[in-house]
């Protein structure tokens, strides 16, 4: 699910999409940071339905075979045991996954031959064959072939890296929190019956993560000039044209938690943009921006503008 790493990096590319458009309108920006937000969920809804297609090709690959000019007996007798697979029957009887398959318009007509590569991948693995081998399966072992699919097949086929990177702007750094709601789903659907098993959910607490991203994002614009002076205050040996637009977005976002967000400790705050700097900006920025968000945080000590409350102390 997406952390509060994960919610600083959304709020941070909606912050430089504001930042390099023409088009000033906060509202707009903010609902597309909070669409983006709500891809990642379309993401993983669309990865579901990938897993339950290539699973499910095990039928059309049966008729394949027994429609051959010459088939042989095997063929003729295609094993189809991942058709009853429990994880996937209770994922296709899941109902927020069938109301998410529709909200999202969840079809994968326009890649026909996706899921046939992928289930030819499968079927010629020895996991595979020592799926159908097996006997005495549970929820467990079922969940376990769907796993390798994922991991092993879907996570590691060019052609679906290419129809995720054209479908979604941000898989690249999506991806991440995408196998860590599938390992979630893994985690949730421990039962037979559909009813009892759920989706994973996009943060730990929406309402609470929701106000997070939307507050940060708009007080890093409504603050933009004075945090914009504090750092060039702290920069005058620098040409403005040297600084990273990331670096100066990141410093902005951290002022705004030091200064306007009274729960989160500072030490959080600046270990949470360093890491992300690692990440969005140059090898140097991480030691640029600790030591610019050092000066600016003595200044702003003294002049008694961070009050933390709660476990959030400033030292």
């Amino acid at each position: 699910m997406l952390n509060r790493r994960h919610l600083r990096v959304k709020v941070l590319q909606a912050l430089y999409a504001y930042h390099q458009s023409d088009t000033k309108d906060v509202r707009q920006h903010e609902k597309n940071m909070l669409n983006g937000i709500d891809q990642v969920f379309e993401m993983y809804i669309w990865m579901l339905s990938l897993i339950s297609e290539v699973a499910n090709y095990a039928a059309n690959d049966a008729e394949e075979r027994a429609n051959k000019h010459l088939p042989t007996a095997e063929d003729l007798n295609a094993n189809r045991k991942i058709l009853s697979n429990r994880f996937i029957v209770t994922l296709n009887d899941n109902r927020d996954y069938l109301i998410a398959l529709k909200k999202y318009k969840v079809e994968w007509h326009f890649e026909p031959e996706l899921a046939k590569t992928l289930f030819t991948t499968l079927k010629n693995s020895p996991e595979y064959a020592e799926y159908l081998a097996k006997t005495g399966d549970t929820i467990q072992t079922d969940k376990d072939i769907i796993k390798f699919i994922f991991k092993k097949v879907i996570l590691k086929s060019s052609l679906a890296e290419q129809v995720f990177e054209d479908k979604f702007i941000f898989w690249p750094v999506d991806r991440d929190v995408l196998q860590a709601l599938i390992a979630k789903t893994f985690k949730n659907f421990a039962s037979e019956d559909a009813k009892q098993n759920h989706l994973a959910e996009i943060t730990g607490n929406w309402t609470d993560d929701r106000d997070f991203v939307v507050n940060l994002f708009d007080q890093s614009i409504r603050f933009d000039k004075p945090y914009q002076e504090l750092i060039a205050a702290k920069t005058q040996n620098w040409e403005p044209e040297r600084i990273a637009m990331m670096d100066t977005l990141l410093m902005k976002m951290a002022i705004t938690e030091f200064v306007n967000f009274t729960s989160i400790p500072v030490k959080v705050t600046i270990n949470e943009y360093l890491e992300i700097s690692k990440e969005f900006s140059t090898p140097k920025s991480n030691s640029f921006i600790n030591g610019i968000l050092d000066k600016i945080l003595i200044d702003l000590k003294a002049e008694n503008k961070i009050k933390k409350i709660g476990r959030g102390l400033i030292e």
